[in-house]
């Protein structure tokens, strides 16, 4: 399989009068990379990335959560395909890589419809293993930070087992992220699988779902519409917020090198929610208000990557500050919200 883009030749013969020059003719080798989830928020960016890379991109997604509007511009492309498909049913492709992204990640979505997201996070990643097995495909899998649930470990680092609550209202998605990365690791144990893992941190970036839910796209949405920015609980939670571009960056170094992981993707600087809410104030509107509201149940009250092992073994670590991404994620935001950026 191959790793990369690379080239490889075929001889052809070229006349030059009464002469035959035998030249090498060189020949493009890509690969042909499954995304499953593409056209979500995360996934829209890793097709884009791929498919500038070269890579012919299979996109799949059911658009639970996924729009087309978000893969819009790379239905054109020769080396782009979408197809429309749960990854709960099996899929007969070739391929030689599968980023495997698809379950709905927002709690606002996972809560919705919770057997769906378990069902999409086991039985989806089984068919997914499956397939990478059959075509001897290197496979990745989205797992997320949610699998430390409530940290007691300070920041978390890979070998840290978690603190869930496998019976809560978030264990839907906090639990079956576990159960794929079992599976996982069970597929390259007992079938020699080549598989990657790697764990996302809070990840913010243009193509967010307006009702996605999450606090980054919730504040700069209010702010933009002049609606009071909501905190839930007393705003002393804290979350670390990577660009989407760095986790990207991350995701394809650990796709395309030797190491399986899993490793944390994500950005260690910290802030509390109330920190937030004033970035984002001086951000996007210096006016906007802050309301609080009722915390929502197994809300983890800590959540910080280390990142060393993603450092050392992979050369990586986020480059975009919040206030720099903030910035592009609220000119995408304006046009899709039709309103007007407010004055600083």
């Amino acid at each position: 399989m191959p790793e990369s883009n690379g080239t490889s030749g075929h001889k052809v013969e070229v006349h030059q009068g009464d002469k035959t020059i035998i030249k090498t003719k060189p020949r493009i080798e890509r690969n042909r990379v499954l995304v499953t989830g593409g056209a979500g928020f995360v996934g829209s960016h890793l097709c884009t990335y791929l498919v500038e890379r070269g890579d012919h991109v299979i996109c799949v997604d059911n658009f639970f959560t996924g729009s087309k509007e978000n893969v819009a511009h790379l239905l054109g492309k020769t080396n782009f395909e979408l197809i429309r498909h749960d990854v709960v049913e099996k899929l007969l492709l070739e391929v030689d890589q599968i980023y495997h992204l698809a379950c709905p990640a927002s709690p606002v979505h996972y809560k919705y419809n919770p057997i769906k997201t378990i069902k999409t996070s086991f039985i989806g990643t089984m068919n997914m293993l499956g397939l990478a097995k059959r075509t001897h495909a290197r496979f990745l899998l989205t797992s997320t930070s949610e699998v430390y649930g409530d940290p007691l470990e300070h920041p978390q680092t890979e070998s840290y087992w978690g603190n869930v609550n496998c019976i809560g209202e978030r264990s839907c998605y906090d639990e079956g992220k576990r159960a794929a990365e079992c599976l996982t690791f069970d597929y390259q144990r007992e079938h020699n699988l080549e598989v990657r893992v790697v764990r996302i941190f809070n990840t913010y970036g243009p193509r967010m779902a307006l009702d996605d839910g999450r606090v980054v796209s919730n504040f700069v949405a209010q702010a933009l519409t002049g609606t009071p920015l909501t905190i839930y609980g007393h705003g002393e939670q804290t979350r670390s917020f990577q660009y989407v571009s760095d986790l990207i960056e991350g995701m394809v170094r650990v796709m395309d090198g030797p190491h399986t992981g899993p490793f944390n993707i994500g950005n260690p600087t910290e802030f509390t929610m109330l920190e937030l809410a004033q970035v984002v104030k001086e951000v996007v509107n210096p006016k906007a208000q802050i309301t609080y509201k009722e915390n929502t149940a197994d809300d983890p009250t800590r959540r910080k990557p280390d990142i060393t092992k993603a450092k050392k073994m992979l050369g990586w670590q986020p480059k975009v500050e919040l206030r720099e991404g903030l910035s592009k994620m609220v000119d995408d935001f304006t046009k899709r919200l039709c309103v007007e950026k407010p004055a600083i």
